[in-house]
């Protein structure tokens, strides 16, 4: 079946996988996707992503990260949509939980954390919030 937003469907097999208690979650593989895990692994929210290659498009398998019994992220949360796309310029970008968690943002300059944004004096498209 198709899915009409690859990120959100993302998403939310994290945060499944994660109430779960699962070691690994499998996505098909995008070039979004992929970034997204990079940013990911950067901020420690997850132990490492690897893209397996098929004769399609590929999967990406994600390795889920806990502390003390607890997910390494309390919520992942799809911001623009493909209904409602969100953009923001550089000082409208906000701040998650008073600078504890991150925005995933897609610029120019490619796919970035707010604070990366920030620095390269970037907006963009605001993909997702992580805390």
């Amino acid at each position: 079946m198709a899915v009409s937003d690859p990120v959100a469907d993302f998403l939310t097999r994290l945060r499944n996988a994660a109430r779960a208690h699962h070691k690994v979650v499998r996505a098909p593989a995008s070039k979004m996707l992929i970034e997204i895990s990079r940013i990911l692994k950067e901020q420690g929210y997850i132990k490492d992503f690897k893209l397996i290659e098929d004769n399609k498009q590929g999967i990406l398998e994600v390795q889920l990260r806990y502390f003390r019994g607890q997910p390494a992220f309390r919520e992942l949360k799809r911001i623009s949509k493909p209904g409602r796309r969100v953009y923001r310029g550089v000082k409208a970008l906000p701040h998650v939980k008073s600078g504890l968690g991150i925005l995933i943002v897609s610029t120019s300059k490619g796919v970035m954390t707010d604070k990366e944004a920030r620095r390269y004096n970037v907006g963009g498209e605001v993909i997702c919030s992580v805390w």
